[in-house]
């Protein structure tokens, strides 16, 4: 006990400075990322006076961005390539290593470069592996044991965590459940610290209010459970078929020829640049078209619902295909919202007496699809609940998230970070 206290008087102040780089990181990030997405919008906003000379004009600026932000990552740091959670994992498990300094600076330019060319790639998972980085740093240059560095990386990818998304307890769940999966004193502690530092940091700078703004008017019944769960088997099924549309087209970029890989960053570049000109809104991180999904100010019909999951599914496919710095974590919740909140105008329709309200559904999408492709159901659950502010949707969370748990798991499938830590090191060994 002693031994475990003097750890935790050496680790405070350094998980204190850490959650305030993690802070100030995760807000830069931020705010880079929504410059970025304004810019595109604009752009396409001044060329869709030129007509056909601005479809080409639309190609153009997608092709070159997003050729810049993978060739970054392959010649500068190819740890920082797709979100970075699998990297981390290894290096927490000893299985990689990590160039925190080159990881750092490629994972924030080409995350906001890609995202500015329109990709489909959220900003949650590199600011968690950047947060590592920055923990890497401390450990290193503060001469800390293995036990401690490692402690340090963790607490950082908690704190971006918490930062990224106003969600604290989040940070800390995320880093006990799927990061190191299992619970040391050493590592909570040091999370905790971190996580609730940049936290606070986080909202004074951007302000406190919620993530993102549902209004829930009734608590739902517990007749409309149900419901949730037909949701959380529907989100298990469509959880193991991203997952593994994923892998499939990480094989399928799998070349090391010159020409192959320039020809796949350019006709990704010409794909996204044509879905942005007539779709702007889908293409992006996503966070505007949830906010539009939740704000309930319109109707969104079934048929449209279905085809902007298609859209999105496909374009995060493509998207995390190329290598480009950017996570999965912001298009899962997209593809989550509009899964709910498609069973939630089902459920009015055929059951008008006991279904909720469909965008209730909705924000317990986001948690089932997140449950069912990271296989971490209390970190979906208690992060939802903390990004909408709407503690009392607590039961129907654990009953789609648990429904959606168990179908991902009987079916069987390996958790997408665990599966694509796997790939990664077959490919080192092959």
């Amino acid at each position: 006990m002693e031994k475990l206290n003097h750890q935790r008087l050496r680790l405070l102040p350094r998980a204190l400075l850490l959650g305030v780089l993690s802070g100030l990181m995760a807000v830069a990030f931020a705010k880079a990322m929504e410059a970025g997405d304004t810019l595109r919008l604009a752009l396409l906003d001044s060329a869709s006076r030129f007509d056909r000379w601005g479809v080409a004009l639309s190609v153009a600026f997608s092709v070159a961005t997003i050729s810049l932000a993978v060739w970054l990552v392959r010649f500068f740091a190819p740890a920082a390539a797709g979100s970075g959670i699998p990297h981390l994992k290894g290096v927490l498990l000893g299985y990689r290593s990590m160039v925190w300094y080159r990881v750092l600076w490629v994972k924030f330019v080409g995350g906001v470069i890609g995202v500015t060319g329109g990709l489909t790639l959220g900003r949650e998972g590199p600011t968690v592996q950047m947060g590592g980085a920055l923990g890497q740093m401390l450990g290193s240059r503060s001469h800390s044991d293995t036990l401690e560095q490692r402690s340090l990386i963790a607490a950082g990818a908690g704190a971006g965590l918490s930062a990224i998304f106003n969600a604290p307890l989040a940070g800390v769940v995320f880093v006990l459940e799927e990061l190191q999966g299992n619970f040391t004193s050493l590592v909570f502690f040091a999370a905790l610290i971190a996580s609730m530092t940049a936290d606070v940091l986080s909202r004074g700078l951007m302000g406190q209010h919620p993530v993102f703004h549902v209004t829930v008017t009734a608590i739902p019944d517990l007749t409309s459970l149900p419901l949730f769960l037909a949701l959380g088997i529907l989100a298990g099924v469509l959880g193991v078929l991203f997952n593994r549309a994923l892998l499939a087209t990480q094989r399928l970029g799998d070349t090391q020829n010159p020409r192959l890989l320039a020809s796949k960053w350019i006709s990704w570049g010409v794909i996204i640049g044509l879905t942005g000109w007539w779709m702007p809104e889908i293409c992006g991180g996503g966070q505007p078209l949830v906010e539009r999904i939740l704000s309930g100010r319109e109707y969104i019909d079934l048929w449209t619902l279905a085809l902007l999951f298609g859209l999105r599914f496909l374009l995060t496919m493509g998207s995390y295909g190329t290598g480009a710095a950017g996570g999965i974590f912001a298009p899962l919740l997209v593809l989550g919202a509009l899964l709910g909140l498609g069973i939630g105008e089902l459920g009015r329709e055929w059951f008008p007496l006991v279904a909720p309200e469909p965008l209730t559904v909705a924000v317990a999408g986001m948690a089932a699809y997140f449950t069912a492709i990271v296989r971490a159901p209390l970190t979906g659950i208690v992060l939802i609940v903390e990004m909408t502010g709407n503690y009392s949707l607590i039961l129907p969370l654990f009953t789609a998230c648990f429904s959606a748990y168990v179908i991902a798991e009987w079916w069987p499938d390996v958790p997408i970070y665990e599966a694509l830590l796997e790939r990664d090191l077959e490919k080192d060994l092959a």
